[in-house]
Formats: C-alpha cells, structure tokens, sequence
C-alpha cells in the first residue's frame, strides 16, 4: 500500500527497532525503550506525534540494550543495564520498561540492584513532543514549528502547542517525580539485591488543554487497561484453535492479536469497527486493504466487514473532484485524522486514488450477504453497491471499450492505483515503464466478481431481469477478457493493457489473483498455474510479485520481485477453485514456514531471493508489521485449504479438507456462523461439526461458486 503523494511505502525505521500499535495509535522506539525526534521515532495519536523525545538515563547514562520482547502487539518489555563508570563491563543494575501504547504511553520503570551494595541512582525521563504530522515524520521533512510552552506542575508536565489556530497538548505524568521544565527526575537508592520501580505516562489533551483526552491512565493494583479489556473481548469473540502443528497454532494465534490490534473504530460510529491498514505509517482505514483484509477473515469475524462495508458506503464519492479523484459512486483509497491531513492529501482527509476498491466494495456486499446477517442490513448497503457499479460503467470504463482502467487525475495523485502502487509496479517484460491509462488484468477479475456477486444478490431477492443482465455483463467481459489480455506465445496473461491497449506483457502475480475469480477459461488455467509454480516465479518462499526474467525485476523491490503474502493466499485461493491443490499445498506451507522467521508474524512483504540461494526469508526493510491482510493471510491459507465456507441464506456450510498431512489433526471451536458458534474437527482428512444452528446443514464438498449457482438458476428458470 501506499499513501498519496509517496513514491515508496514507508520510511526505514531502522534495525532493531520496536513498534507497538493499538488500533490508530502506535509507538516506534529503539530496542533500549528510548524514542529520538531526528529518527521516524515517537508516540502517535490521531496521525500525529504526540512524543518525539522520551530518553531514560540512570546517573546521566543511557541504557546498553539487552532484549526487548512484545508482549502483546500493544506492549513490550525493553530490558537493559545501566554502564559502569569504572570500566568494567559487567553492570549490577538491571533496568526493565514495561511500555504500553493505547490513546499515549503508559510505561512501569524497574532498575534491579544484583549487587550487594546500595546503588544511589538519578533517574531521568527527558520528553518532548513537536507535534509533527505523520507525513513529516514519515518522509524527514518537520517542517512546521510550533509556538510551545512547557508547564511543570506537581508530578507532572504539561506540553502545550500552538500552530495557526490549532492547539495541541500531552500531558506527562510521574508520580513522585521531581519535575523541570526539561524532565521528570526521580533520586532514589536501590538496596543491595533489591529493586526501585515507578510508573509514568504519556497522553493527549482535549484541544490543547490541560485536561487529558482519554482514560488511558496508569493501572491499580493490577487492573486490566483498556487494552487489555479491549483484546479480552475481541478474544471472546473469535474462534480457538488448536492443532497438532504448534508452529501454525502460534502464526494463528499470532494473526488473531495482530488483527486484534489493528481495528479501528469510525469515529462518527463507534459500534464499527474497521481494520487499519498496517503499522507504523498506515493506521487509518485504506479501502482496498480493510476490503481484502475483512474479506480475508470473514469466518473470524463477519462484523468486521459488515463494519467496513458501512463506513465505506458513509464515505462514497458523490461529486467530482480532481484534487482528492473523488467521483460519484467511487470507494476510498484512504482515511487520514486531524487536522494536518491536508498536508498529504491535498487539502481534504479522504482520497479516491484506488481503482480497485469500487468493484471490490461490490464483490464485498456478497460476501457479506452470505453469512447471515439481517436482510435490512444487507438491503441498506445495495443502493451504494448499485452506485458502485453506476461508477464502472460512467468512470472506471473511461473509453467505453468493457475495461476499468485508471489514470490520475492530477500530478500529485499516485501514479499507480492498483494493489502494487508503487510508481514503477506496472511495467512490460523489457522492463519499460507502461503508461496510463492502464487497464489491470485483476482489476476486470474485480468487475467481474462485482457482476456476479451483485447478479446473485438480485436473483435472490427475485429480481430475475436485473440478474440476468449482470450475468450477461460478466460473460462478455470474461470472453473480451481471455481474447485480449491472454498471450498465446507466452502462455500466460498480461499484467495490464496500457494506454494504447497494448498488452503489458511482463509475467506477474497479477494473473494468480484472476484464478479466484473465476474469469480465467478452464483451458488456460493449467499454464498459468505452471507459469505461477515456475522457478522464476516461485521463490520457494511464495510467488513472487514479477518473475526473475522480467526486465523490472529486483528481489528487493516493493513490487518489482518481492513475495506478498496477501498477494499469495489468494493466488492459492484460485488454485484450490481450480483444482490445484498441490500447487496450494506448496504455497501455503511455504508461507507459513517463512512465518517461523518472524516470531509467527508475516510482514507485508519480504525480498523476492530464491530460497536455494538464501535459506531464511529476506525481510524488506520497510515493510509494516503488523499489516492487515499480512495478518489475514495465514487465516485465508488455512480455511482454503479446509475448503471451509458458509452461504446462510441457502441453509448451508461447506467443508472438503485438503490440509497437508504435516499440519496435524484441528479442532476449532467458537467459530461464528448465523448468529451461533459451531465446533470444527478435521482429523486426518475426516472433517465433523458440532452445534449447527437450526436451519443450517453440513455439506461435504466445496461450496458452489456464484457462477454455478447462477447458471443452476438459469437451467432452473428453462426448466
């Protein structure tokens, strides 16, 4: 992903770094727990960094690093130890920080004396906040200064700010602490063998008050905090699982928090709740990324889409404006808070650059409306689903030749509007930049889902005509589809059309993510499946992003050769639909295996090196992690290969298991379905389900695919 007006994804927090997120808020630091304002460190609140500066000396030394560990995907644990003055190397004293990010900081300081001797120490917190925008930071560019001032006050320190008519305020608070201007200082003697601890915290002000925003404050006698109430209840929620395989259990479980963490709540309506799109510089809600990601874990959670859908319908275009590419009917590209949006988005908080994520929004609906949710509820996001399709047709069809193709609408908008946009993501084998406006092959893959998903909603609904229509479309498009973008003497699909419709004919991931939708003729899906399994495709860690003899390509490139692991879960997605399950097999277990390397976490992207030539996964040094559909993604690789679905309104859930026999017996309970939980078992390849609700039946086979259940439809009205 991308913001507007970047050419890169995100900027280099540098090795070693710890990042903590809870929903919009997250905190980049050093592994010693201190945050410096010349480096994209800080506290982020609301898209802004409320912490630039948080430095911990003991007796004016900073802390040598020993470990940091995450806790939780909101806190960690910094340990280090204070250096000697005399110069010998091993120090007594032991400093632990326990550091939790919610609407602030709130962070419980420990200094441990393994000595036998008394240790007097001066203990010091140097803070600042500059109050920069997430984009300054991001890009090294701080540009605006603030008119500060600093009030220290009892045990704490009151930072106030003033840019124009904006007003901004922390408030850093340490009990018993001798404060200055400068800092907040505690002098204590710890006993031989015995510790010192103190607790301090970091928040927001209402407007630049002194009164603090949230009640994100320090925890009593072992209280949960807010966060940690919040992730007990998205727990209670979602399924459990366990499996023979701990290395998979852990990547789930892994999945669950980090997705646990990055939802978001629509300001305007709490009881939404959406997923930002990936730390440290995307969290805010991206419609292509929150559309892929709740899709992803529909059978984790249906609400988190029903939730995404609803906000994005309360955000769809309805005007044209070139500035933010706003047009009526068009879905987001992205969100961002507060009052320095402009700053990257051209003057207003929402931009339209995302060609995807219209068609996307439609295909999402049908999903959505599969799993059992109140007809009104589905009803109330058809008309914005009708509008969606209003825009291919007037907007996205932009030539009138059958294909959605983008093309910016001014010099700051992204170049690129599809998933890989990146400025350079789109290119020809020879490595020739294509030039807009380009007509991607997933994209018509989109459309064509949009058709089809919208087609069985109206037949559903008993709208025969309206379905017949859109089948129709979806036909034409999926034949001028395979005739215009297939290249015989290559034996795979272009990436894109260019502006000349030309087709774009580097070999891409691009073609894989087409096989989920169905589009691809059954007589050209076994050479695209060997062109995807290919040694220049497949790294052996998954597929990459552009095929290693392409003239673009680049291991370590955002797009160019690089393996997403979103990108590949649907890819083996697509396979599965096809019949290709070895082919599945090989790329689920590839990923979830690459997952090891990361603590069980699957970044956005790592480098595209084979994995006979580097035997662990290459990390990609700006990718975000935690990532929504990074954290989908094992949750997608699972359930495919369960071949697990449900379809509510025609009574029934599917299941026809092909795990690979290393990933053990599976037991899932609590898993949600028409407003009940059920219990899942697959042992061996023997799939059972227990507390069906009444109404619903167990099929053992895949669920039909909406092209089969409109053509049984179609033979059903001729006969």
């Amino acid at each position: 992903m991308t913001g507007w007006n970047a050419d890169t994804a995100a900027g280099p927090i540098g090795a070693g770094t710890v990042t903590l997120v809870e929903g919009s808020s997250f905190c980049i630091s050093l592994a010693n727990g201190d945050i410096h304002p010349e480096l994209p460190h800080g506290a982020f609140f609301e898209d802004t960094r409320i912490l630039s500066r948080w430095n911990l000396t003991v007796n004016g030394q900073p802390l040598e690093p020993l470990t940091a560990e995450t806790k939780e995907p909101y806190r960690a644990l910094f340990i280090g130890r204070v250096p000697r003055s005399d110069g010998y190397a091993d120090s007594p004293l032991i400093v632990e920080r326990l550091r939790e990010v919610g609407a602030g900081i709130h962070e419980e300081i420990t200094i441990r004396n393994y000595s036998p001797d008394e240790a007097e120490c001066v203990v010091t917190l140097s803070a600042e906040s500059d109050f920069a925008d997430l984009f300054e930071v991001k890009e090294a560019r701080v540009q605006r200064q603030w008119e500060e001032t600093r009030q220290p006050g009892g045990d704490s320190l009151l930072i106030r700010a003033v840019w124009q008519d904006v007003a901004k305020g922390v408030i850093v608070i340490g009990g018993g602490a001798e404060v200055t201007a400068d800092a907040l200082s505690y002098r204590t003697v710890v006993p031989g063998r015995g510790q010192w601890s103190t607790q301090l915290s970091v928040v927001p002000t209402v407007k630049g008050s002194a009164v603090p925003a949230s009640t994100f404050i320090r925890r009593a006698g072992g209280e949960a905090s807010p966060s940690d109430r919040r992730r007990q209840q998205w727990v209670a929620k979602i399924p459990k699982l366990h499996t023979a395989n701990r290395s998979i259990e852990r990547t789930l479980r892994r999945s669950y928090d980090d997705l646990g963490a990055l939802r978001i709540e629509d300001p305007a309506h709490p009881e939404r709740i959406v997923v930002a799109a990936g730390a440290p510089w995307f969290m805010t809600l991206f419609g292509r990324d929150a559309l892929w990601a709740s899709e992803m874990a529909l059978p984790v959670d249906p609400s988190l889409a029903l939730g995404t859908l609803q906000t994005l319908a309360d955000h769809q275009g309805s005007v044209v404006d070139r500035m933010s590419e706003e047009e009526p009917g068009k879905i987001l590209h992205e969100v961002r808070l507060g009052v320095s949006s402009g700053l990257a988005l051209g003057g207003k908080s929402v931009y339209y650059g995302s060609v995807d994520a219209t068609p996307q929004f439609v295909m999402a609906v049908g999903s959505v409306s599969r799993w059992g949710f109140a007809k009104d509820t589905i009803a109330a996001l058809l008309p914005h689903a009708d509008r969606a399709l209003d825009w291919i047709r007037d907007y996205g069809d932009r030539d009138g030749d059958g294909f959605v193709e983008y093309g910016r609408l001014n010099d700051q908008g992204l170049i690129n509007q599809g998933w890989k946009d990146s400025w350079d993501g789109i290119n020809f084998a020879d490595g020739t930049l294509a030039e807009p406006p380009i007509a991607l092959c997933e994209v018509q893959a989109l459309v064509y889902s949009a058709y089809m998903s919208r087609a069985w909603m109206a037949y559903d609904a008993g709208d025969a005509p309206l379905a017949a229509q859109l089948v129709g479309q979806a036909a034409e498009l999926k034949k001028r589809f395979n005739d215009e973008f297939w290249l015989p003497d290559r034996g795979y699909f272009a990436v894109a059309l260019d502006g000349k419709k030309r087709p774009v004919d580097a070999c891409a991931s691009n073609m894989g993510q087409c096989l989920w939708h169905g589009i691809v003729d059954d007589d050209k899906v076994p050479l695209v499946a060997e062109r995807l399994m290919s040694p220049e495709m497949f790294s052996g860690w998954g597929v990459r992003t552009l095929g290693s003899d392409m003239g673009a390509y680049n291991p370590a490139s955002y797009h160019n050769g690089s393996v997403w692991p979103h990108d590949n879960a649907i890819i083996a997605a697509g396979l599965l639909r096809y019949g290709f399950v070895k082919e599945a097999q090989r790329i689920a277990s590839a990923l979830l295996e690459a997952a090891d390397y990361s603590d069980g976490r699957l970044p956005e992207l790592f480098c595209g090196f084979s994995r006979d030539q580097v035997a662990v996964p290459v990390p990609y040094p700006t990718a975000c992690s935690p990532q929504a559909w990074a954290a989908t993604t094992p949750i997608m690789l699972v359930t495919s290969l369960m071949r697990y679905d449900a379809h509510v309104s025609r009574g029934g859930v599917w299941m026809d298991p092909v795990l690979p026999e290393a990933y053990g017996d599976l037991h899932i309970s609590n898993a949600p379905l028409a407003g009940g939980r059920i219990t899942i078992d697959i042992t061996g390849s023997e799939p059972s389900i227990q507390g069906l609700p009444e109404g619903m039946t167990f099929h053992r086979e895949h669920r039909p695919w909406l092209t089969e259940l409109m053509e049984q439809a179609e033979l059903g009205r001729e006969g």
